[in-house]
């Protein structure tokens, strides 16, 4: 008898542990306005993660909307169509254009050789995503942005605990950005994270995810409410607790999908090199829709239910109106997420693999 499988599972820590960390904030009396479990969870992530400066805060896309505010000068932002539509949705709320540039095939990520043939006098930054926690051509990225003296802020929402040739990925880019949603390796229940080496950009984003405020009276500028509170702070430090054993899960049922699925029929995304993995999410890419459709339809009669990350290509959706971009557009009708999260069993897996051809 199999209980229903979705793609993911919010991970609950022990509540005993949880409550210990909540205990503290009604000791204090201090439930938002970044209390001492914001604080010590912001330390806690520095400090495993060699990370210089970070910002934790309420979701994970108000940080993207708040590096578009200070750096996309309502000018054309050159994206990602293979992406959750949270990156192209804060480009058009915070007033600016998504142009955007085909993607890998292998990777799924931005195609960096494409990028330079997007750039206009009006591009103001590259706004590129580490699609399931698979980096981007950072290098690549870097010197266009430098030679076009373009900014460039990375939508790493699925990236916790990812290294990249040897230094976390959040230590790229002008800006990145961070989920800490629920259905995340590491979550807070809702929440997010920005990251930024710079010290005048992070003093910027300091302020404004603070309503612009520099002291109780004074204000440095615009600003906006990203706090998050200390009820969110004392879920993730609880599951910050449980990381190794998260992440040692996770990597069980991706071993198991490389495995014991047949390749010949799908295929699944390639890990750039120079990359310690942390096992997000598992897509396979079928060699068709209709095989596609029927896999998934396989799948939900037994209970069990599949995403289609990312569906459909962005470029496409109503309101965007954007240009062809047929790798994303053909990638993105044919990619299924198959489950995956801690707890998942080695019958369920054998049900779901048997299921997908």
């Amino acid at each position: 008898m199999f209980t229903v499988i979705n793609v993911t599972k919010t991970f609950l820590p022990d509540l005993q542990l949880y409550n210990s960390y909540l205990k503290r904030a009604w000791d204090a009396v201090w439930l938002t306005n970044r209390g001492e479990l914001t604080l010590e969870l912001e330390a806690k992530i520095k400090e495993k993660y060699s990370i210089n400066n970070l910002i934790i805060t309420n979701n994970g896309t108000i940080p993207i909307q708040i590096a578009l505010k200070l750096l996309g000068n309502q000018g054309e932002i050159i994206t990602t169509p293979f992406s959750y539509v949270a990156t192209t949705s804060a480009i058009i709320w915070e007033n600016c254009k998504p142009v955007f540039v085909d993607i890998n095939p292998e990777l799924l990520t931005i195609d960096e050789t494409k990028i330079e043939a997007a750039i206009t006098p009006k591009t103001t930054a590259i706004l590129a995503t580490h699609v399931f926690g698979n980096p981007c051509h950072i290098e690549a990225i870097e010197k266009i942005a430098k030679k076009h003296n373009l900014f460039v802020i990375y939508d790493a929402a699925h990236c916790f605990g990812v290294v990249y040739n040897g230094n976390s990925i959040f230590n790229y880019g002008d800006v990145s950005t961070c989920s800490f949603h629920a259905t995340k390796i590491f979550h807070s229940g809702e929440g997010g994270a920005m990251f930024c080496n710079d010290k005048k950009i992070f003093d910027k984003l300091y302020y404004s995810h603070n309503f612009g405020h520099n002291g109780p009276v004074d204000f440095h500028g615009l600003g906006i409410n990203a706090k998050i509170s200390e009820l969110q702070s004392a879920m993730g430090l609880a599951v910050f607790d449980n990381l190794e054993h998260i992440f040692e899960e996770r990597k069980k049922v991706v071993d198991f999908y490389l495995k014991n699925l047949n390749f010949d029929k799908v295929s699944t995304m390639k890990i750039r090199e120079n990359t310690e993995w942390n096992y997000s999410y598992f897509p396979v890419i079928f060699q068709s829709e209709d095989e596609l459709l029927n896999a998934q339809k396989r799948l939900n009669e037994a209970e069990i239910f599949p995403r289609r990350y990312f569906y459909p290509s962005l470029n496409t959706i109503d309101f965007v109106n954007g240009e062809t971009m047929p790798i994303s557009e053909s990638i993105a009708s044919r990619i299924l997420c198959l489950p995956l999260y801690v707890g998942l069993t080695e019958e369920e897996l054998k049900l779901i693999v048997n299921l997908i051809h």
